[in-house]
């Protein structure tokens, strides 16, 4: 009861913003284009998915190992620092400057500023970068992007050490701007082990024909999770990520339920019949009408849900704002999908014969019974027009 507590605590001292999308995550293909320095270890592995680790025994040529982005101490004038593309542009409302086990030489200070590029610049790293620093010409052609009088989102701040109570340094931010790459400075050197970009995608929908199907709930296209009832073993935000997912901690995944009944019975479509469900709640990236959908329980043999149905409403800003502070008991919601049985490790493909509106809509709620695991969701559609005055959405309060 005490650990659940503590877990409970905790949980409502992180930021509302963890809800969002990670937008520079390595696996929506967010990379390092430029680094000043990669001596002890290279500052590609800021993007990756994984969470830190420490290995006592691991050392290379260049010294000790480290999972995370550390440059040498430095002995010249200035400071470190490393350019990262975003994997999907968008806008920024918080970020993770994670210290992980970086406990004698993590990064003292930190700064973070923030670019709209037109053109991704023609330049990256590659390979192994460890014991590596910028060559004069790599110099050269990052300065041209001029990312030193770039917009700053975090102004200079002190970063705290890599221990397990301390080690994720969270940052708000208030930034109303599409955003392609960020500037990571650090000061004066250090390390730093993950770098995590919240916030929500945006894409250029003047490119898309209004013939034209799109994943309307996509992570590129600005669908975002909003809410949920349990994410025991994995986020929801992760059923919305590109291609199908690697294993199940790429999905989402909910604690098995206590109220399931001791003996389980089901209906004539031998469906469960259980007290309990489970909910996620996502906005569409573009408001439109819903003419498929694809549940897929890939990786989830043993711990697929029963069953499955979506709801939907249309809200404006103020309603959403409203359902956020309730928990989404709403009376707005309308069945799109009824209930229907699940399989293991399989893509349930819906059309539109087997779903019960089409007309544009602006948000979905997921519902699982009992408990269990879906991998990815894929809301297809064409989008709809939606007035100038909504097409920046303010960031609810999650």
């Amino acid at each position: 009861m005490a650990e659940r507590r503590a877990a409970a605590t905790a949980a409502a001292a992180e930021p509302d913003f963890l809800q969002f999308n990670d937008l520079a995550c390595e696996t929506v293909g967010g990379k390092v284009i430029f680094a000043s320095d990669e001596w002890f270890a290279p500052a590609a592995n800021l993007l990756k998915r994984e969470p830190p680790q420490f290995i006592a025994s691991a050392f290379t040529e260049f010294g000790k190992w480290m999972d995370g982005w550390e440059t040498r101490r430095k002995r010249k004038p200035g400071h470190d620092w490393c350019i990262i593309q975003l994997g999907v542009p968008g806008l920024i409302h918080g970020l993770d400057v994670d210290t992980s086990f970086f406990t004698g030489n993590h990064s003292p200070h930190v700064s973070v500023q923030a670019g709209c590029l037109d053109k991704p610049p023609n330049f990256t790293l590659e390979g192994d970068r460890t014991g590596m620093a910028a060559s004069d010409s790599q110099l050269a052609a990052v300065a041209k992007l001029g990312s030193e009088a770039w917009p700053q989102l975090v102004g200079v701040s002190e970063l705290k050490p890599g221990y397990s109570d301390s080690c994720h340094n969270y940052f708000k931010v208030n930034f109303n701007h599409r955003v392609t790459h960020l500037r990571l400075n650090m000061y004066p050197d250090g390390g730093i082990a993950r770098l995590r970009v919240y916030g929500v995608g945006q894409r250029d929908w003047s490119s898309v024909s209004a013939h034209q199907d799109v994943d309307l709930v996509a992570l590129t296209n600005g669908g975002v999770c909003l809410g949920y009832s349990d994410a025991h073993f994995g986020h929801p935000r992760n059923m919305i990520g590109l291609g199908r997912a690697v294993n199940m901690a790429d999905g989402w995944e909910t604690a098995r339920r206590l109220d399931r009944p001791k003996d389980l019975k089901v209906d004539q479509r031998g469906i469960l019949q259980v007290p309990g469900w489970e909910w996620a709640v996502f906005r569409l990236g573009r408001p439109g009408v819903i003419s498929g959908v694809e549940v897929d329980t890939n990786h989830f043999k043993g711990n697929f849900p029963d069953s499955c149905s979506i709801e939907v409403c249309s809200l404006t800003p103020e309603e959403e704002a409203q359902c956020v502070r309730t928990r989404w008991n709403s009376g707005k919601w309308q069945v799109l999908l009824a209930p229907q049985k699940l399989r293991p490790h399989h893509r349930h493909l819906y059309d539109e014969a087997e779903l019960s509106l089409s007309r544009p809509v602006s948000h979905v709620r997921l519902i699982i019974r009992p408990d269990g695991g879906v991998s990815r969701l894929r809301l297809w559609g064409r989008p709809t027009a939606i007035a100038a005055a909504n097409q920046q959405r303010p960031a609810s309060k999650l």
